[in-house]
């Protein structure tokens, strides 16, 4: 499982020591790897506490998702 934070939704990279992580709109990236079947990444907010947490996700397969850029 690889986990991800995205500083804001016009730079993705990748989290480093120095990136706040609980940011109001930040959302955490966790990626599940499948054998399988295809990859898998679940979008919800860092400060989410455990009853909001069900409600306050979205999951992705590999293949399903595309870059903003091309969205635009």
């Amino acid at each position: 499982m690889t986990d991800v934070t995205s500083p804001n939704h016009d730079d993705l990279a990748l989290p480093t020591d120095e990136s706040p992580a609980d940011r109001p709109g930040d959302l955490r990236a966790v990626v599940e790897e499948h054998d399988d079947g295809p990859d898998e990444c679940t979008l919800y907010p860092p400060d989410a506490d455990d009853d909001a947490l069900v409600a306050e996700w979205i999951t992705a397969e590999e293949g399903s998702y595309v870059a903003l850029d091309e969205m635009r």
